[in-house]
């Protein structure tokens, strides 16, 4: 992603403060700009990259930063600028593989106000929200909800509901969703394209909503992950063709799917007998048969033949190089 000294919004599309109930830019204050660093031989280097960049936000007095999850994987070292230049170091605390979540904490004090986490529950479609970047209003965006539904992403990823919003955001990982109260109402994820009525394609901007982080904030906090067991995972990337067939798009390094010798191309028909037709249904059938390590009967289609392959799951976190406590 670009640095904020590289570009910002347009005039027109910057947030109001005149038309706002909340202190636009005490709230924009508590957002902080984020860069990671990775080992070459991360496990999410090759996807991700090692050097990676978007926001964060503070939720607590004491430096508590949430973002994206998928920006601290395995991070080595992070980074936490200020609107007014301040750097801190900080470290990862937890990544949420369910929820997408990530919490960092800074070292040193970072001298900015807190954004209060909102209630994500009662967002609707037409609700008018800021998407806060790092670097204030000159970053940050006036925009809409567009929908508030569940959505399924390639990597073994599913929340329900996410927050769909327009125009999007330019760079969009680990923004801050201020809802019309001026708290925090989601973390942005994504930058999807959207064909609207009459065959345009609107870029929008998918947040995970806070209220997924409420009931596992202090379980992330003490334990670094949640009480509940790790979901079975596979170790590859799947997108749903317009015929409802799933298909493997591509394979998560030495992992599960690739150990059981799948490969890009293969079409998903069943999971345990269960015909599956589009990635959530996929998804739930997978975590319906128990914990990470549980095996995961599966039917697939290679070049028009039919066969069946059993995949022992694994817990991905396994995978993943664990936080370097400063």
């Amino acid at each position: 992603m670009q640095s904020p000294d590289e570009w910002e919004i347009p005039p027109e599309y910057q947030p109001d403060p005149r038309t706002l109930g909340y202190d636009l830019k005490d709230a924009l204050a508590a957002i902080v700009s984020l860069r990671a660093r990775v080992s070459d031989d991360a496990f999410t280097a090759e996807t991700l990259g090692t050097e990676r960049a978007g926001q964060g936000v503070v939720i607590r007095d004491d430096g508590l930063v949430v973002t994206i999850g998928y920006l601290i994987a395995e991070a080595e070292e992070v980074w936490l600028t200020t609107n007014k230049g301040r750097v801190v170091q900080a470290h990862v605390l937890a990544y949420d593989y369910e929820s997408g979540f990530g919490l960092v904490q800074a070292l040193e004090p970072l001298g900015v106000p807190v954004l209060a986490l909102g209630d994500s529950r009662h967002l609707e479609p037409g609700d008018q929200v800021v998407i806060g970047g790092s670097g204030g209003q000159s970053h940050s965006l006036a925009a809409q909800v567009v929908a508030c539904q569940e959505f399924a992403g390639y990597w073994e990823y599913l929340i329900d509901p996410a927050i769909f919003t327009a125009p999007a955001h330019p760079n969009w990982g680990g923004t801050a969703l201020i809802g019309p109260r001026g708290d925090l109402v989601g973390i942005g994820s994504l930058q999807l394209q959207h064909q609207a009525s009459g065959g345009t394609v609107v870029p929008l901007n998918m947040s995970v909503p806070i209220d997924l982080l409420k009931p596992i904030l202090d379980d992330l906090l003490t334990r670094g992950r949640t009480k509940s067991q790790p979901r079975p995972w596979l170790g590859f990337y799947v997108a749903e063709a317009e015929d409802d067939q799933i298909t493997i798009i591509g394979l998560a390094g030495d992992a599960p799917a690739q150990r059981a010798g799948l490969r890009a191309g293969d079409q998903i028909h069943a999971v345990a007998g269960q015909p599956v037709t589009s990635l959530a249904e996929f998804y739930r059938a997978i975590w319906a048969l128990g914990a990470a390590g549980v095996d995961v009967p599966l039917t697939l289609e290679r070049e028009g033949d039919m066969f069946d392959v059993t995949v022992r799951s694994a817990d991905r976190g396994r995978f993943m190089k664990g936080p370097r406590l400063q």
